[in-house]
This record gives C-alpha cells, sequence and structure tokens, in this order.
C-alpha cells in the first residue's frame, strides 16, 4: 500500500544490513534492526486501537527506541506530536488535551502527573530504552503491513508558542516534510557516503525533520549522541563526514584548545539554524578550521526557506537564499505589498514545505497564511546586493535561544501573577552562546519588595527551564509611548550587554 512518507524514507532500506545508527557505547544498529523494531511497535500501537489520523504525543529523551516511534508513527499513519523533554506537566496538559491525543509515550516519572490530570492513555520508555512501549512491541512481528496513506495527509503537529501565551499546533504534511527533505538533501550534497555528527534534540524540527530525514533519503549513517558534550564531539568526529547544529555548538567547540584545524579535515560540511549565528562565530570557525559554516533559515510551520550556497560564497550575518522550490518576498506589513530590494519588512515564504494551518485555529491560521499560499513569518529580514536573505529581527518580539522559540508573553504572565509584581515585560538580549537569552524586567507594586527567589522558584514550577530569564531586573517603571504600549525597544537597549560581563 501506498504511504509516500514511509516509503521514501524507510522501506527502500529494508532488509539493510548498513549501519543507521552508531551510538556512544560503540554499537551500531543497522537499518534492518531500525526498522524491524519499528514494525513492532507499530503493531502494537494498532493493536491498542490506535488508527490512521489519531495523535500520538511524545516526550522523550533521545534514544534509538524513541526515533524508531517516529517511524512506527509514519508506518501506521499515526500524526506525531513530538513535544519538548523540559515541558512541565502544567504545560502538556495543554498539548495533551488540544490535540486530542489518543496516546502520550513518556518516561515512567512522568506518568502519575498526567493521569491525575487527564484520563489520557499512557505508553512508557526510558532513556534506556525500556518501558511498556518496549515490552508490548516484543510481543509483535517484526513485519507490519504499512498503513496507506497520502502525500496530503498529516503526518506531524509541532507546537509553537503565541503571543497570547496560548501554543498553537503546526500541522505538517507528508509532503511538507518529504519535499523538503527531498531538496535540502541535493543541495546540501547528501549522499550514502556522508556520516551526520547528530547531537541535536529529535523533539524539535532540526534534530528530526532536517538530520534525521536528509540522512534517511540520503541512506547515510548518524552518530547518535543523546546531547551535546564537548568530549564526546570531539572523540567522535574523525568518524563523521558532516555536522548539523546551533550555534551553542560552535561556540562551545571553539572555546576547546582540542578543536583543530587537523581534527576537522576530513569533514565535508558543518551547518548551523535555529538561532543566529554571530558575523564574530562564523569568521573565528574558519580562521581556527579553514571551514565556513553554512547557515540556514527555517521555522516550524515550513521546515526550511533559505540557505546559504553549498559552492559559492557563504556570507556571514545572511541566511543565504531561496531554496529551490520555495518562494521567499519581503513585504510591507501594513499593507503586504513588496518592498524595494535591500529595505526592511516581513519574511513571506511558500512551497510545498509550508504547513497547512494551525489546528482548531481558524482565524489564526486566516491570519497568518494567506489565500495565495504564502506564509507570513513574522521575521523582519531585507534582500541584500546580492540577492542573500538578512534577518535583522523579528516581529511579536520572538526570542529564539539555543534554537528554542520564546514567545515574551508566556513568561510575563507568570511574572505579573508573582506576590509584589505590578508589571513585567520580557525582552531577549544578545548571548554569546544561546544567540540570545531572555531578560525579566518587572515593576514592584508601591511600597513592596520583590522577592526574586520566590519567583525563581515559581518560574521552575510553571515553565521550561529554556524559557526562565537568565537575568531579572527590577525598574522603577516601564518605558511607554504616548498611546501607552511598553517600548521593548528601549528596554532593549538598556539590557542589551548585561550577559557580556
Amino acid at each position: 500500500m501506498s504511504n509516500p512518507l514511509y516509503d521514501r524514507l524507510f522501506a527502500r532500506h529494508a532488509g539493510s544490513s548498513k549501519p543507521f545508527l552508531i551510538l556512544l557505547d560503540g554499537r551500531e544498529i543497522s537499518y534492518a534492526a531500525f526498522l524491524a523494531q519499528a514494525a513492532q511497535m507499530a503493531g502494537y500501537l494498532t493493536s491498542t486501537g490506535l488508527v490512521a489520523g489519531d495523535r500520538v504525543a511524545v516526550q522523550l529523551e533521545k534514544s534509538p527506541e524513541a526515533l524508531a516511534l517516529v517511524a512506527a508513527c509514519a508506518q501506521a499513519g499515526l500524526i506525531l506530536l513530538p513535544l519538548n523533554t523540559a515541558y512541565t506537566a502544567e504545560e502538556l496538559t495543554y498539548f495533551l488535551e488540544n490535540s486530542e491525543a489518543r496516546v502520550f509515550v513518556c518516561d515512567p516519572a512522568m506518568v502519575p502527573e498526567i493521569t491525575a490530570r487527564l484520563p489520557v492513555a499512557t505508553e512508557t520508555l526510558d532513556a534506556a530504552g525500556a518501558g511498556s512501549l518496549i515490552d508490548g512491541a516484543a510481543t509483535q512481528p517484526e513485519v507490519f503491513e504499512t498503513v496507506a496513506r497520502s502525500e496530503d495527509d498529516l503526518a506531524a503537529f509541532l507546537y509553537t508558542s503565541g503571543t497570547t501565551g496560548r501554543s498553537k499546533g503546526a500541522m505538517l504534511t507528508q509532503k511538507n516534510l518529504l519535499s523538503n527533505a527531498e531538496t535540502l538533501t541535493e543541495y546540501w550534497r547528501f549522499t550514502e557516503d556522508d556520516v551526520l555528527l547528530h547531537a541535536l534534540p529529535i523533539f524539535h524540527t532540526h534534530g528530526l525533520f532536517v538530520a534525521t530525514n536528509v540522512m534517511l533519503l540520503a541512506g547515510g549513517t548518524m552518530v547518535f549522541l543523546p546531547k551535546f558534550d564537548a568530549d564526546q564531539m570531539i572523540d567522535l568526529m574523525p568518524k563523521a563526514t558532516t555536522m548539523m547544529g546551533v550555534p551553542t555548538f560552535y561556540t562551545r567547540l571553539l572555546d576547546d584548545a582540542r578543536f583543530t584545524r587537523d581534527l576537522v579535515q576530513h569533514m565535508r560540511l558543518f551547518i548551523s539554524g535555529s538561532a543566529p549565528l554571530l558575523a564574530d562565530t562564523h569568521e573565528a570557525f574558519e580562521a581556527r578550521t579553514g571551514h565556513r559554516i553554512l547557515e540556514r533559515y527555517g521555522m516550524t510551520e515550513t521546515n526550511m526557506n533559505t540557505s546559504n550556497p553549498y559552492e559559492g560564497e557563504r556570507r556571514a550575518g545572511t541566511v543565504g537564499f531561496p531554496l529551490p522550490d520555495v518562494e521567499v518576498k519581503i513585504t510591507n506589513p501594513a499593507d503586504g505589498r513588496e518592498v524595494p530590494k535591500g529595505e526592511i519588512g516581513v519574511l513571506e515564504v511558500r512551497g510545498s514545505n509550508v504547513f497547512q494551518g494551525y489546528w482548531k485555529m481558524p482565524e489564526k491560521t486566516a491570519e497568518e497564511l494567506r489565500q495565495d499560499g504564502f506564509f507570513i513569518t513574522g521575521d523582519l529580514g531585507r534582500f541584500d546586493e546580492y540577492g542573500y536573505v538578512q534577518i535583522v529581527g523579528r516581529g511579536k518580539d520572538l526570542i529564539i535561544s539555543g534554537g528554542y522559540n520564546i514567545y515574551p508573553k508566556e513568561i510575563e504572565l507568570v511574572l505579573d501573577a508573582q506576590p509584589g509584581v505590578l508589571e513585567s515585560a520580557v525582552i531577549g538580549a544578545p548571548h554569546p552562546d544561546f544567540g540570545e537569552s531572555v531578560v525579566g524586567v518587572m515593576v514592584a507594586e508601591p511600597g513592596v519588595s520583590i522577592d526574586l527567589d520566590a519567583i525563581k522558584a515559581a518560574l521552575s514550577e510553571s515553565l521550561a527551564r529554556f524559557k526562565h530569564p537568565r537575568h531579572l531586573a527590577v525598574v522603577d517603571g516601564l518605558p511607554r509611548n504616548t498611546m501607552g504600549k511598553v517600548q521593548k525597544n528601549l528596554l532593549r537597549e538598556e539590557f542589551r550587554a548585561v550577559f557580556s560581563v
């Protein structure tokens, strides 16, 4: 039966003894063994009553078994909902309710908190690859009849924060995922001879739908690390030909004297994304290694949109050209008309990679996805004189820290609810490792002192760690314009150097 996503990414490797994953302990998992376990998982999930189109929410530490679950969902026609491992039970409750997930696969420790909140079915899988999902899968055959799906069927929900504090479920089809992976595989010249050093999380589109899908299409191998660790990266880099990472990866490697030109002389390509790469990092990396990092630009709703060229100049401070089959235009946010080349406006993109809309949010979909197919990204940018796309800022005050999208409103709601806080504003400030990091600025109620330790504790209970402000400040008042709107540009200027000292 036809199932484009599974057929193109996975089925073509059936029976292959070639290593797909190389693990930290040196073990190798072949394509055949990986797909056999995925088939067992698909058989077990369908035996519990799941049918094509059902949502499977997943919050798991990175492991070969967690990745096999992704393949299982594709083979069974289930819609994957990967969730950040840092999300708290309070945050997870919203995702599970909103998505109407039929099952939640998580670490055993999370089950009591979730089942106390929601009557959702749970399966467990821990970082070591054990749990009820594995036990159930072991009862199933290693062959599963792939469920028929079309390229227009939904394959995944990826939740992205909203300025109102309410997350939006971006609906991605099989075609959305496949078209982007096919374009990137060709554009970045990936082949079956490539070995990718993979230290990215697989709950995020970068590590899952970019890195992994590209390697599956190319038929290559991944050195599959649980997370970024400089010692492990340096030890295992001789096994690799390519690497994908966020700017933090590169700044931390540059901080290590063992990271030398000799160490990487065999490497073919280094790619960076998910957060702005500082020009200083770009230049320091080239001086140290002789390699110019290839920076690209994408979004949860679209995967990749632009890329610096594989052949040709990779310009620091830009995200390159629109990818083949992706249209990019810069528009005036007031009327949607294209602005002249060189002028700043809002980036809009159109192509087979662009998502179908936000789950159960038709008004928000209509607001951000034009009828002609162009998606209004909210990011501000321009085309430079050479045609490279340059991101100069972001609308809606989005903060990107370490590759994760953070919307200030969600944090402000927590800060405003704390004793002694009259009002707050959350901004991003430049950070040498994370691109940006979060600054929380608060105004105290008259005659009251704000307990910063208590606020930090409250943030820990309510929000994932990557959203926590790395700097909290108390000021006499927030700057406002004549209409009463907080002037965050002035706050950004005031606190722009807070992480540089």
